[in-house]
């Protein structure tokens, strides 16, 4: 267990997630983005990708962007290829042939030391949480903080920030035996979110949740992607929770409190897209609309499921 102060503070305006302050750094970002750089590389990118175990083919032959601040989910059946995806992205597995770059930086033949560097720059959230049972929910999201020797001052800032973020400060001190699904599955976005990682990777965030947490994750999701600007990779099989984030922005009021606003008429979001997988290839990327209109007997059985 770490030293910190437990007398529970307010963490300053700037600090925290979602409030005006970020609404106008935030802003700031999206509204000059023209001539930032950073902004028309890719956060991730497949180029031309194959996998396999032995002879059995798991991606083959792909290729796709992930700009900034843009949410692609990814579908497909069981075992079609989601989960390598992420972790060819992570560098945990290499590609049998095709290029992988991260913030343009190709990444594809980095030992692991150099690989570490770039993981510092994504977040990852595995399924459940996989929490540290023996960390508190506190040392769970300051894990990399503490392994990078930020000062302990900033990471309780950081932390506190953070749960405020995900609903869940008042759960600073608890143990995860003492977290319910629903709280165990935030907890863990908020640790992939410690460091400020540019890219966000999420593998089933809403697995296992009944059907209104699972709704507050996607929330989440949507408050990530257009208040915090992150990249990030969704894969999933819920395809309600698909609709929903495909079809929802979230913004501000004049109070500054968040608030999530439907596509319908007067809105077209442009920083989400789906991209579907069969057999190891794309046979869809593009908008929920186009996907959900689409006359590909494949995709519409998948919808039916």
């Amino acid at each position: 267990m770490s030293s910190r102060n437990t007398e529970k503070e307010h963490p300053t305006h700037e600090a925290v997630p979602g409030n005006e302050a970020d609404c106008a750094a935030s802003g700031a970002r999206i509204f000059t983005a023209i001539d930032d750089e950073t902004r028309i590389t890719p956060a991730v990118e497949f180029r031309n990708v194959k996998f396999a175990y032995g002879d059995h083919i798991i991606l083959n032959d792909i290729s796709f962007k992930v700009m900034r601040g843009e949410l692609l989910v990814v579908l497909s059946a069981s075992g079609g290829g989601k989960s390598t995806i992420l972790k060819l992205t992570l560098g945990l597995m290499k590609p049998d042939e095709g290029r992988i770059l991260i913030d343009g930086e190709d990444i594809t033949d980095y030992d692991e030391e150099a690989l570490n560097r770039v993981r510092l720059r994504i977040g990852v959230h595995f399924q459940d949480g996989a929490l540290f049972d023996s960390l508190s929910v506190y040392d769970n999201i300051a894990f990399r903080c503490h392994e990078q020797g930020v000062p302990e001052e900033i990471i309780e800032q950081e932390v506190r920030s953070l749960l405020r973020f995900v609903d869940l400060e008042d759960a600073i001190d608890m143990m995860p035996a003492q977290l319910s699904g629903g709280m165990r599955v935030r907890v863990g976005v908020a640790r992939a979110l410690a460091g400020k990682p540019r890219t966000l990777l999420l593998d089933e965030p809403t697995g296992g949740l009944d059907p209104p947490t699972a709704w507050s994750m996607c929330e989440l999701g949507i408050k990530l992607r257009d208040l915090r600007d992150v990249s990030a990779i969704l894969v999933t099989h819920r395809i309600e929770n698909v609709r929903f984030m495909a079809s929802t922005y979230a913004g501000y009021k004049p109070n500054g409190e968040v608030m999530l606003i439907e596509e319908k008429d007067r809105l077209c979001l442009i920083n989400t897209r789906i991209m579907m997988l069969r057999s190891g290839r794309i046979i869809f990327n593009g908008s929920d609309e186009e996907f959900f209109r689409s006359d590909d007997e494949y995709i519409r059985q998948f919808l039916l499921l």
